[in-house]
C-alpha cells in the first residue's frame, strides 16, 4: 500500500492523458486503473504500453475510504481498481464490480496461489470479482536502538516511555484493530459498546502519538523522528533492509491479514484492456519487477525462484514460515451502518 517519487513519475508521465475527466465516450486504446500510491513500478506501464498499444490512466488512492466515493458516485468511469478486502466485498455488495472472465485471465490461473484465492473467498466467495495482487500483514516497526522493551505486543504502543515518538496508521480499520486484539476482541467487531471502549482506549493513547500517518510512517522512520510505527509488512521489508537497526514485529494479540486484489468495476468502457491488464499483471516477469520495487509480499508463486536479489529471496518478511500468519483475521464488510459508526469514532478520536 507505496514511493512518493514513482507516483510523482507516473503521474507527470500519464497528466496529458485526460485522467480523471470523467468522461464517458469509450476510448479504445486506454485502461483507466484506479490503485494505491506506490504499488505500481512505473517500468511495468511503460512495458504495457508498448507491447499492447493500450495507454495507461492512473489514478491514485491513500485509503479505501477515499477510493469507494469516488468509485460509486462515478465521479471517473475506472476501469481496474484494487482495492482491499473488505472494501471488495462492499463494492461487490453494492453492485460497484462485474465479475471478471477468467478465459481471458490465463496468468492468474497459472500463478496466483491456490491459498490465496481460497483466503479471498472470506470476501468474494465464489472467487468471481477478484484477482490477489498483494498481501500482508499489519505489524509494528521499531528502532532497536531507541527501544529497549520487548515488541511483543500491541500493548507498547500505550507506554509513557515513548511518548511522541509513536506513529499510529490513520484509518479507521486499522486503528481500532489494535484496542480490539488488545482486549481480545475480533477486529471485525460490531459491538458498539466493545467499539466505545476501544475508542476510550485510542483516545487515552492520543497524547502519547506523534502523528497518524499513511505514507509519512517511512520517512519519519528512516529519518528516526519516530521509534515506533504501525506499518503495512511490504513498507516493513523495505525499511528492515534499508537500515539494520529497524526491525518488523508481528504482536502475539494477533492482528490484520490483509489482500489486495485486481478488480473491475461495472461500468467499465474498456473491459478487454482491463482485462489484458490485469492478465499482464499477473505475469511472473512483471511480478518480479512490481515485488522488487515496492516489498510487498506477492501471491505469485513463481516469484521467488525468478528473484536475484537474496535478501528479498530470504525475508522472513517477504516470504515467511506460513506458522507466523497462522489465526490473523481478514477485513469483511461490516455494512454502511457500522462503517459510518466506526469512521465517527475516529473522527471523535482525532478531535477529543
Amino acid at each position: 500500500m507505496k514511493k512518493i517519487l514513482a507516483v510523482l513519475f507516473v503521474m507527470v508521465a500519464f497528466v496529458f492523458s485526460g485522467c480523471g475527466t470523467g468522461k464517458n465516450d469509450a476510448q479504445k486504446n486506454e485502461v483507466y486503473v484506479y490503485t494505491w500510491g506506490d504499488y505500481i513500478n512505473p517500468a511495468t506501464l511503460e512495458m504495457f504500453e508498448k507491447e499492447t498499444g493500450i495507454h495507461v490512466v492512473l489514478d491514485t488512492f491513500d485509503t479505501n475510504e477515499s477510493m469507494y466515493p469516488r468509485v460509486s458516485e462515478g465521479a471517473v468511469h475506472y476501469d481496474v481498481i484494487c482495492p482491499s478486502d473488505y472494501m471488495i466485498q462492499k463494492m461487490i455488495d453494492n453492485d460497484l464490480l462485474q465479475p471478471l472472465d477468467f478465459n481471458k485471465l490465463p496468468e492468474a490461473k497459472k500463478n496466483i496461489g491456490e491459498h490465496f484465492f481460497k483466503q479471498s473467498k472470506s470476501f468474494d466467495p465464489e472467487n468471481k470479482y477478484s484477482v490477489p495482487y498483494a498481501w500482508g500483514v499489519v505489524g509494528i516497526m521499531y528502532n532497536t536502538k531507541k527501544v529497549t522493551d520487548p515488541v511483543d505486543s500491541w500493548n507498547i504502543l500505550w507506554n509513557e516511555k515513548y511518548k511522541d515518538r509513536i506513529l499510529m496508521q490513520d484509518s479507521p480499520r486499522d486503528a481500532f484493530m489494535i484496542p480490539l486484539k488488545i482486549m481480545g476482541r475480533s477486529l471485525n467487531e460490531t459491538d458498539k459498546a466493545q467499539l466505545d471502549l476501544a475508542k476510550e482506549m485510542l483516545v487515552k493513547q492520543k497524547p502519547l502519538v506523534q502523528a497518524y500517518v499513511i505514507d509519512e510512517v517511512k520517512d519519519k522512520m528512516i529519518s528516526g523522528e519516530a521509534d515506533l510505527g504501525v506499518i503495512y509488512s511490504g513498507e516493513a521489508l523495505l525499511l528492515t533492509l534499508a537500515n539494520p537497526d529497524l526491525q518488523f514485529a508481528i504482536p502475539k494479540e494477533g492482528t490484520n491479514f490483509w489482500i489486495d486484489s485486481w478488480v473491475i468495476t461495472k461500468d467499465s468502457e474498456n473491459l478487454d484492456n482491463a482485462h489484458k491488464f490485469i492478465n499482464f499483471m499477473c505475469r511472473p516477469d512483471i511480478a518480479v519487477m512490481n515485488f522488487e520495487e515496492l516489498g510487498y509480499p506477492t501471491p505469485n508463486t513463481a516469484v521467488r525462484d525468478l528473484l536475484t536479489n537474496e535478501d528479498y529471496k530470504n525475508s522472513p518478511v517477504a516470504f515467511p514460515d506460513p506458522s507466523t500468519y497462522e489465526n490473523q483475521e481478514t477485513y469483511k464488510y461490516l455494512g454502511n451502518e457500522m462503517d459510518s459508526y466506526y469512521n465517527r469514532l475516529w473522527m471523535q478520536v482525532k478531535v477529543d
